[in-house]
């Protein structure tokens, strides 16, 4: 696939203080790639290099065939954005929004079609300032999209939302993708970045740690699958022979089988061969939680997002 954002060995620094160490990577025309990380690890410093809003201190990178720092005005012209801090005026109205960000982009845009696009027609005359937060980021995104920009950069999109507006916010994204852009998105949850992101650039302090597809990362770098079910009676031990298995535990009456992926088959083929059929049996996959405290040796908390 085709190669729209390629970085090499980016630097940026702060006097002393180093912000972004060295990171490489590309994103592929048509993905959602995600850049995962706590608060103050380099995601908004290096997506604002991207765009040119920031100079790099050291490395190589193109978007879309241009330097951000030196074509930074035609670039603009090309990509979309959704800043961390993004606001309006709490007085100005939706579809004058629109409207307003239209006239700088280089094609005209449809209003009224934008307005239908993305469901904010019953919006069109609503304040900013008297907006929900699901509504807001559904504003921002039909702004990020328009005069159809190739790379849309989403930074931290559902911070402060309910679970029910990021959910609806998370369908939004895709919409963006099935439009035809490819998307960056910059976020510190890790569900978020496991339920939309074609690859992933897992970030701590600075430095790139791990960059993959969510699968691919919880598969080798997440730790192993466990199969829980209640004991009742059984003795487990023998199930160590299974393929696949690495460890069987019972702690208070419960069973805990660790082991590779496959693990999750064997077991339970081999308890309904001895016609076990526990009701709780549950088999746990590792997450993109899991992953970043392999790599990094913590969590990230309420307080790092």
């Amino acid at each position: 696939m085709e190669t729209v954002i390629s970085v090499e060995n980016l630097r940026k620094t702060y006097g002393k203080t180093v912000a972004v160490h060295d990171v490489s990577f590309g994103v592929r025309r048509g993905e959602i790639f995600g850049i995962l990380g706590a608060n103050g690890a380099g995601k908004t410093t290096t997506v604002e290099i991207l765009q040119g809003l920031r100079t790099p201190t050291g490395g190589r990178l193109e978007v879309l065939g241009l330097d951000p720092a030196r074509d930074a005005e035609p670039l603009r012209r090309r990509i979309g954005s959704q800043l961390q801090s993004s606001a309006l005026p709490e007085r100005l109205r939706v579809g004058e929004a629109i409207r307003l960000f239209g006239r700088v982009r280089p094609q005209p845009v449809d209003v009224a079609g934008t307005l239908a696009a993305w469901g904010l027609e019953p919006l069109r005359n609503r304040p900013f300032g008297a907006l929900s937060g699901g509504q807001r980021q559904r504003l921002f995104l039909a702004l990020a999209l328009l005069g159809s920009p190739e790379v849309v950069f989403l930074d931290e999109l559902t911070t402060g939302l309910d679970p029910t507006a990021r959910r609806a916010t998370w369908d939004l994204v895709r919409q963006v993708r099935d439009r035809g852009a490819t998307v960056v998105l910059v976020t510190h949850f890790m569900e978020e970045a496991e339920s939309l992101c074609d690859r992933v650039a897992v970030v701590d302090a600075g430095r790139l740690v791990a960059c993959d597809t969510p699968r691919a990362l919880t598969a080798h770098q997440g730790g192993p699958v466990r199969v829980t079910f209640a004991a009742n009676g059984y003795d487990p031990r023998h199930l160590l022979r299974l393929p696949g298995v690495e460890a069987v535990t019972v702690d208070g009456g419960q069973v805990s089988v660790a082991g590779q992926s496959s693990a999750a088959v064997t077991v339970a083929a081999a308890l309904a061969e001895q016609g076990v059929t526990p009701d709780d049996y549950r088999t746990h996959y590792p997450s993109l939680a899991d992953v970043f405290l392999a790599l990094t040796g913590r969590r990230i908390t309420e307080e790092d997002s």
